[in-house]
C-alpha cells in the first residue's frame, strides 16, 4: 500500500500528514527503528501504526505487531483506534487485546493462534513468553511498538519491557522496535534505553529542554559490551497552544496552607463544568477522585457526572470512556487512569485537582483536550491548599523556560532479571548462555558482570546460599544444557505472580446480590467492621460481609470513608521543586512573574516578617516547642522520598549528639524531627548534620535504623520470587507478606552478606530516598 493511500485517506478525514508522520513511515518500511517524540495530541499513534499497515497483506498473516501499553485501562480503547485505521485502509488485520482483564476464552484461543496486531501490557507479554508452543508465533513477528515509552522506562516495568524486547529480538532479528514518547526531558538516553543500547555519556540530573529539537539519523557510537543497534528519534516540532489558567481564592490567607482536598473551590468548578460542554477532571488519588465524584454528583446533580480509576471493574471503566466519546456525560472525574493513550476528540477542557507534582504531567493531562493536531489544550488548575497555588505558579515558569523532567532509566535490577530467568526457563528452551547474552543486549544488563550472572542463577536454582535447603526456593533445574522448571505448582505458582507491580493484597468489592464493583487493597477493608459504610465506585456501600477475598456491600450508607491505597500519592519532580524555589525566589526579591504570584504574596509576606523564605541556595530551617516537645523544620523542596532519607540521616547523627528519640514526618516540600530535646543547634551544627562527609557511611546505618531497606526489600522479594501471595481466593494477609519478607530480610542480612537482593534494597533506598 503506498503512502499516497494513506495521504488520500488523511485527506477524506480532513487530517493534514504531518512531515514527521511522512518521515516515521518512510523509516519504516527501510527497515529502520527509533522513538517518535511528538507532544500529546498531535497523531503519534498514527505515526507508528500506519508503518506496519503499509505492509499489511491477507487476513491468513501470523502475528506481525506487538502493540505494548503502558495501563491495560488503555488497551480497548488503543486496540479500537488501531483496528479502525487498519479497516478504514482496508488492511484485512485483526487486532485483539491480551492483558489482565481478558476472558479465559479469549486467552485459550490466543494460545492456538495470536492475532495480527496484539495489544498488550509488559506483564501480560512477559507470561506469553513464558509459554513454548507460542515461539514459532514470535518468529513472525515484524515489529514491536512500545506507546507512551517516557511512562514506563523509569521504572522497573520498564526493565521488564526491555527484557521481553530482548527476547522477542533473539527470535525474530530482524525486528523493528518503535517507541512513542511525549513531554520527555532526555530523548537520547530514553531511545538508548529502548533499543538496548548503552549510553557512555548520560543526560545530567534534572529537566530538559521542552520538546527540544531530538537528534536524527544514526545512533550513536559503538560502546559497551552488546553491539550497537542504529536507531532513529523522529521529532515534532508543531505549534501546540497549551491554555494555562488556575482558579484563585478569595483570599490566600483564609485558604488552607496545606492538606486538603481542594472541595473549597468547589462552586468555581461547577460553574466551570457548566461552561464546557465535556470536561476531564483529575485528582493525583483515587480517594480524592472519590470524593470529587460524590462532591460534584451532589452540587451539579443535574448533570451526568461518572468516575474512572484503576481500582474500578472494566466495565465501569469502559463505560465512563464511551461516554466521554459518544457526548453522554459532561464530566468525567479520573486519576492517572486516564493520563495516557486514551484519544477523547470531544473533551473541551481538563480540571486538574490539587498541585501537578510534575511538568510533564501536567502537559500530559492538558493534552487530553484538545486532543488533535492545530488544537488547543485547555486546563483549569484547581489547588486544595496555598503551597498548591505556589506548584501552578512554579509550573508556569517551567513552561515557559520550556524546561520539563528527564526520566532516569534502571539498572541491574536483580529481582527482575530472577523473574525473567524462571519465565523463560518455562519455556524448556533457553541454554544459560544463551539467555545471558540475550540479557545483556539490553540497556539495564549492559553492565551485568559475570559473577552477577552466576549469583542469579545460583538464586533461581536454590534460593542462594542460606535458602538452599528449602524445596520453594529450587525453582530452575539445569537439566540436558537447558533451563527448565520441572515443578508444575512452581510454574503455576510464577505465571500468576509475573510483573513488578507490588501493592497490598487486593479484595474485589461485589454487591450481595451480583455484579463486581472494583477492588480495594486488603488492609483497608481489615479497618473496617460489618455495618461500616464507605464511598467507592461513586457510590455509598455498607459492608456486609467478607468471605474469600471478597468484600459483599450493600448500597447506602452515611460515611465519607475512601480507601486509600500505598503508593498511590505522586513525589514532587526536582525539576518542579526547583522552579518552586525559583518563584520563591523572584516574589522574595519583589518580582510577581505570574497571576499565582500575585495572589501569593499576602501569605509570603507573612512567610517572609515570621521567617524568611526559601529560594535556589539557601536552606530554611525552622525551631519551635510545643506541648509534644521540640520540633525542627527543614525545607529542603527536594520531594517526600528524598525528604525521607534526610530526615533519617539528621536523625541519626543528631542523635549522636544527644541521645534521644526522634519522630519524623515528611512532606513534598520538608520534613519535621520531633523529640524531647533537641541539641543546640546553630548554622554551623546544621550543615555539619547535612554534610556530605561520611555519608557512606552514616546513611545506610541511618536507612537500616529507620526499617526503610527493609521496607523496600519487601517489593523486591515479590518480584524476585522470594513471596507468594497467594492463588485466588486463597491470598495471603497483607500482614503475613510482611512478616514472611522480614524474617527474609533479616536471616539474609545475617547468615549471607553478599546475597544482591538484601544489597539491591539498600542501593534503591539510597537511589530513591
Amino acid at each position: 500500500m503506498p503512502i499516497r493511500r494513506l495521504e488520500h485517506w488523511f485527506a477524506a478525514q480532513r487530517w493534514r500528514v504531518a512531515d514527521f508522520q511522512r518521515q516515521a513511515w518512510s523509516a519504516y518500511a527501510a527497515g529502520e527503528s527509533g522513538l517518535i517524540h511528538a507532544p500529546t495530541g498531535t497523531g503519534k499513534t498514527l505515526a507508528a501504526w500506519c508503518g506496519p499497515l503499509l505492509e499489511g497483506r491477507s487476513a491468513d498473516e501470523p502475528l506481525r505487531v506487538v502493540w505494548v501499553t503502558p495501563m491495560r485501562a488503555l488497551a480497548a480503547d488503543t486496540a479500537a483506534n488501531l483496528q479502525a485505521a487498519a479497516d478504514a485502509l482496508d488492511v484485512p488485520w485483526t487486532v485483539e487485546r491480551r492483558t489482565g482483564d481478558t476472558s479465559a476464552s479469549q486467552r485459550a484461543r490466543q494460545r492456538k493462534r495470536l492475532p495480527q496486531c496484539l495489544v498488550t501490557t509488559p506483564e501480560s507479554l512477559s507470561l506469553l513468553l513464558s509459554y513454548a508452543d507460542l515461539i514459532p508465533q514470535w518468529r513472525g513477528l515484524k515489529a514491536v511498538i512500545v506507546d507512551e515509552w517516557h511512562e514506563l522506562m523509569a521504572s522497573k516495568r520498564g526493565v521488564q519491557t526491555e527484557l521481553a524486547l530482548s527476547r522477542l529480538r533473539a527470535l525474530s532479528p530482524a525486528l523493528r522496535v518503535w517507541g512513542v514518547s511525549a513531554t520527555l526531558g532526555n530523548v537520547e538516553e530514553a531511545m538508548a534505553c529502548l533499543l538496548g543500547n548503552p549510553l557512555p555519556n548520560p543526560s545530567p540530573q534534572g529537566g530538559g529542554a521542552l520538546d527540544s529539537p531530538p537528534p536524527s539519523g544514526e545512533g550513536l557510537g559503538e560502546g559497551g559490551s552488546a553491539p550497537r543497534r542504529q536507531g532513529r528519534v523522529i521529532g515534532a516540532d508543531l505549534p501546540k497552544t497549551l491554555n494555562v489558567r488556575t482558579l484563585m481564592p478569595q483570599k490566600v490567607e483564609r485558604f488552607p496552607w496545606s492538606g486538603h482536598m481542594g472541595l473549597e473551590l468547589l462552586p468555581q468548578v461547577v460553574e466551570a463544568l457548566h461552561q464546557k460542554r465535556s470536561t476531564l477532571i483529575f485528582t493525583n488519588t483515587r480517594a480524592q477522585a472519590e470524593r470529587w465524584h460524590d462532591a460534584l454528583s451532589m452540587a451539579a446533580h443535574e448533570l451526568p457526572i461518572a468516575l474512572h480509576h484503576g481500582s474500578l471493574a472494566p466495565e465501569i471503566r469502559a463505560a465512563a470512556e464511551q461516554g466521554l466519546r459518544d457526548g453522554s456525560l459532561r464530566a468525567v472525574v479520573a486519576t492517572s487512569s486516564l493520563d495516557l493513550g486514551v484519544d477523547f476528540s470531544p473533551v473541551e477542557q481538563v480540571i486538574q485537582i490539587g498541585g501537578p507534582k510534575g511538568i510533564a504531567r501536567l502537559v500530559q493531562r492538558a493534552g487530553r483536550s484538545g486532543h488533535q493536531p492545530g488544537a488547543a489544550s485547555e486546563i483549569l488548575c484547581v489547588p486544595a491548599n496555598a503551597l498548591e497555588l505556589a506548584e501552578f505558579g512554579a509550573a508556569r515558569l517551567a513552561l515557559q523556560a520550556r524546561r520539563i523532567e528527564s526520566r532516569r532509566p534502571i539498572k541491574l535490577a536483580l529481582d527482575v532479571l530472577a523473574q525473567h530467568v524462571v519465565t523463560l526457563a518455562l519455556t524448556g528452551t533457553m541454554s544459560p548462555e544463551a539467555l545471558r547474552q540475550e540479557v545483556r543486549c539490553t540497556h539495564a544488563y549492559a553492565e551485568l558482570s559475570d559473577s552477577q550472572w552466576q549469583w542469579v542463577l545460583d538464586f533461581v536454582q536454590q534460593g542462594g546460599a542460606s535458602l538452599s535447603a528449602y524445596p520453594q526456593y529450587r525453582k530452575v533445574v539445569l537439566r540436558d544444557g537447558l533451563l527448565r522448571v520441572e515443578d508444575a505448582t512452581l510454574a503455576r505458582r510464577h505465571r500468576m505472580s509475573v510483573g513488578t507491580i507490588t501493592a497490598d493484597s487486593m479484595m474485589r468489592v461485589a454487591f450481595l446480590s451480583g455484579g463486581h464493583i472494583g477492588q480495594v487493597e486488603e488492609s483497608f477493608i481489615a479497618r473496617l467492621s460489618v455495618g461500616d459504610s464507605f464511598l467507592f465506585g461513586g457510590r455509598k456501600l455498607t459492608l456486609t460481609q467478607v468471605k474469600d477475598m471478597t468484600a459483599f456491600v450493600k448500597a447506602g450508607g452515611k460515611g465519607q470513608t475512601t480507601p486509600r491505597y500505598a503508593g498511590g500519592k505522586m513525589p514532587l519532580s526536582s525539576a518542579l521543586a526547583d522552579s518552586l524555589l525559583e518563584l520563591f525566589g523572584r516574589i522574595g526579591d519583589g518580582e510577581l512573574p505570574n497571576a499565582e504570584a500575585a495572589a501569593l504574596k499576602p501569605l509570603l509576606d507573612v512567610q517572609a516578617a515570621w521567617s524568611a523564605l526559601p529560594r535556589p541556595g539557601l536552606l530554611l530551617c525552622e525551631r519551635s516547642s510545643s506541648r509534644e516537645g521540640e520540633h525542627l523544620f527543614v525545607y529542603p523542596f527536594a520531594g517526600r522520598h528524598a525528604h525521607e532519607g534526610l530526615s533519617a540521616l539528621m536523625a541519626w547523627r543528631l542523635a549522636r549528639i544527644t541521645p534521644t528519640t526522634f519522630t519524623f514526618s515528611v512532606n513534598d516540600y520538608g520534613f519535621e524531627l520531633l523529640a524531647r530535646k533537641l541539641p543546640a543547634l546553630d548554622a554551623a551544627a546544621l550543615r555539619a548534620a547535612l554534610s556530605p562527609e561520611a555519608l557512606e557511611i552514616d546513611l545506610p546505618q541511618s536507612l537500616n535504623a529507620a526499617e526503610m531497606a527493609k521496607r523496600r526489600f519487601r517489593e523486591i522479594a515479590r518480584v524476585a520470587g522470594l513471596v507468594f501471595e497467594g492463588f485466588p481466593g486463597n491470598h495471603k494477609s497483607v500482614k503475613q507478606v510482611q512478616v514472611s519478607s522480614g524474617l527474609l530480610y533479616d536471616v539474609l542480612s545475617k547468615y549471607d552478606a553478599d546475597n544482591l537482593l538484601t544489597r539491591q534494597a539498600l542501593s534503591e533506598v539510597l537511589e530513591h530516598q
